[in-house]
């Protein structure tokens, strides 16, 4: 359920290269949500384009993770113990993130470029599952929702443990 809702927050993404939502939660009750955007004020991708670094990723965007860890910091929630679900495996920034605000469990559905920030999760201890996404599942770059595939099979509740 949580990893659909980091889904459905992809959809408010203003980058256009990849939407990425993010959903923390404590005993399964959200505390914060993030999304791929320009910082507070500043022009967004969806409005002046994408700013392409060296690395082949936009240098304009803060990451969905970073947004939703910043926005429980601005707003007084911890995030100690905390499992974040996002829609896209984090990179090695975020990673960092999120073993400095005590998260320690991670659910990603889609693999990143780079694996790095997986790596530094699995030195650090913190649980990492990889949750692939069923074939029909929301696609905000389709400007909508599909049907989420739910004949009670239970697979939302498999993980694919990758540490």
């Amino acid at each position: 359920m949580l990893m659909r809702v980091a889904t459905v927050i992809s959809s408010r993404g203003t980058c256009t290269r990849a939407y990425v939502g993010a959903v923390i939660a404590i005993e399964g009750r959200v505390i914060s949500m993030g999304y791929v955007g320009a910082p507070s004020g500043m022009p967004h991708c969806i409005e002046v384009g994408d700013e392409i670094g060296e690395d082949g990723g936009c240098i304009r965007t803060v990451h969905a993770e970073a947004n939703a860890i910043a926005w429980a910091a601005r707003n007084g929630f911890g995030t100690e113990e905390a499992e974040l679900f996002c829609t896209h495996e984090p990179c090695l920034a975020c990673a960092k993130l999120i073993v400095n605000a005590g998260i320690t469990r991670v659910v990603y559905e889609h693999p990143y470029r780079k694996h790095d920030g997986i790596t530094l999760l699995n030195d650090a201890g913190i649980e990492i599952f990889n949750m692939p996404a069923p074939e029909d599942t929301f696609d905000p770059s389709r400007g909508g929702i599909m049907v989420i595939d739910d004949d009670d099979d239970d697979n939302d509740d498999h993980y694919k443990r990758v540490n």
